[in-house]
């Protein structure tokens, strides 16, 4: 089981707007937003009755490249956001769209994953293919 994924971007203020937008339809919520040790970091998080305060930062992105070296952004990944529901899906496109993310796949079905995989597929400003799935019958 995953506890969290951090991201490198190359614009803190541009992935800021763009998740801010894009996982709200998911119960997504900027949760964490400084600078830590002199990098720019902003968190992302969603209900979660286990934590403490109620919800839990599992996606975090990192203004710039690593101090240890590397690529100075996280680009060409696969993401993916599990959805309660179809509606879910579609919501997330549709934000993820009018953000500024291009479509790599409209909300729908893929049966060639399994008969009810539902999800839609969006590239984000680094280049990542983003998703949101659900896996649920209607």
């Amino acid at each position: 089981m995953l506890d969290h994924m951090t991201f490198r971007v190359s614009n803190i203020a541009r992935t800021k707007t763009f998740y801010s937008e894009t996982l709200a339809p998911l119960g997504y919520s900027l949760n964490v937003e400084g600078s830590y040790d002199g990098v720019n970091m902003l968190g992302f998080a969603h209900p979660d009755a286990n934590e403490q305060d109620g919800k839990k930062v599992d996606v975090w992105f990192v203004d710039g490249a690593s101090p240890y070296g590397g690529a100075p952004a996280t680009t060409s990944c696969h993401l993916c956001w599990r959805a309660e529901n179809r509606a879910q899906v579609d919501a997330f496109h549709k934000a993820a769209l009018a953000a500024g993310g291009k479509d790599y796949g409209a909300p729908g079905l893929r049966p060639h994953y399994h008969p009810n995989y539902y999800g839609a597929f969006v590239i984000d400003p680094e280049g990542n293919n983003i998703e949101a799935a659900c896996h649920l019958p209607e």
